[in-house]
């Protein structure tokens, strides 16, 4: 303080002229966090500097405060209300902690302007999901006069799988509201499928409560597998022959190679059932069903185009009998 008895506000609080709302709010915040009487107990140089931090605080946070301040300097109180804590004792000892105390000073000093999250004495969260999440989590903020606004904690984001990772189950580490959270993916999700983290959402200052975090699992398409409720899907391509004449036939599935019999003269439609082959389920693993499907070469050699001319020829039956009938409207 100056001998006439002119705060530099500005510099007590340690930021330029121009410092916005909130590079004032965070310097507040390390400087009370640092002078705090419950950080120095009996220092009363350090109780004193807290109380003239406070009073800066109070000043710069007030859009209509800091205006007449700028304007008329040291007159600054004549020039209307005068501050509200300059020279008035502090009862620390009503606080249950120092965030309680922030968060009622800064609900109280900030009643006449705007916080950085939107609302007066308001806190802003961090934005940001490294890995997919865009944006930062609603809820969180206070409203005027230091009290929390009934708001919802909890938080939800998106999470977007492949096909292998939603079936073998891994781990992804994400950014929290400045917090790294690892999180487990069991095996066997799938699409819709929500997984709460509990005490990991949005916080609220002052009171140290914290909603949880809800995340949806996005499955990403895949070229061969397709999940259908408890079963895992796919084509099975088979020549003319095999579906014919049937066979033993090597197929994929999720494990690896496998073989199966393909029963002769299989029909077009109907699904070859791999019990226990498809997605892990809580109690096991669900079925892998293969719908055969036609695969014709793009070209023919000249051996094959003989054996089908010889196959029409010989073909004992018309496949269209009674189709061409019954089409008729």
């Amino acid at each position: 303080m100056s001998a006439n008895g002119y705060r530099d506000y500005f510099k007590v609080l340690g930021v330029d002229r121009g410092a916005d709302a909130d590079a004032i709010k965070r310097s507040f915040r390390k400087l009370a966090r640092q002078y705090h009487p419950d950080v120095n107990p009996g220092d009363k140089a350090a109780e004193a500097r807290f109380k003239e931090i406070s009073e800066a605080y109070e000043v710069l946070s007030d859009p209509d405060k800091r205006r007449r301040y700028e304007q008329f300097g040291q007159y600054w109180s004549q020039a209307g209300a005068g501050s509200g804590m300059g020279g008035m004792d502090v009862d620390f000892g009503r606080y249950g902690n120092f965030d309680d105390f922030i968060n009622d000073l800064l609900g109280r000093f900030g009643a006449g302007g705007t916080g950085g999250a939107g609302t007066p004495g308001g806190f802003g969260f961090p934005s940001g999901f490294p890995g997919g999440f865009g944006g930062g989590f609603p809820g969180g903020g206070f409203a005027g006069g230091g009290r929390a606004a009934p708001v919802n904690l909890d938080a939800e984001a998106s999470i977007s799988l492949t096909m292998a990772e939603a079936f073998k189950g891994c781990e992804r580490t994400l950014a929290v509201n400045e917090e790294r959270v690892q999180v487990r993916i069991p095996a066997g999700v799938k699409q819709g499928s929500r997984l709460r983290l509990k005490g990991k959402g949005n916080l609220q200052p002052g009171t140290g409560r914290r909603g949880d975090l809800y995340l949806n699992l996005q499955i990403q398409d895949h070229p061969i597998w397709k999940l259908d409720g408890d079963q895992l899907r796919a084509e099975l391509p088979l020549s003319l022959d095999e579906l014919a004449l049937g066979g033993e036939v090597r197929v994929a599935t999720p494990d690896g190679e496998a073989a199966v019999q393909v029963p002769p003269g299989m029909t077009l439609g109907r699904s070859l059932r791999l019990k226990g082959k498809g997605w892990p389920l809580r109690d096991g693993r669900g079925d892998l069903l293969l719908t055969p499907v036609l695969r014709l070469p793009e070209a023919l050699s000249d051996q094959e185009r003989q054996l089908l001319l010889q196959l029409r020829q010989a073909r004992s039956a018309d496949p269209r009998v009674g189709w061409i009938q019954a089409a008729r409207l």
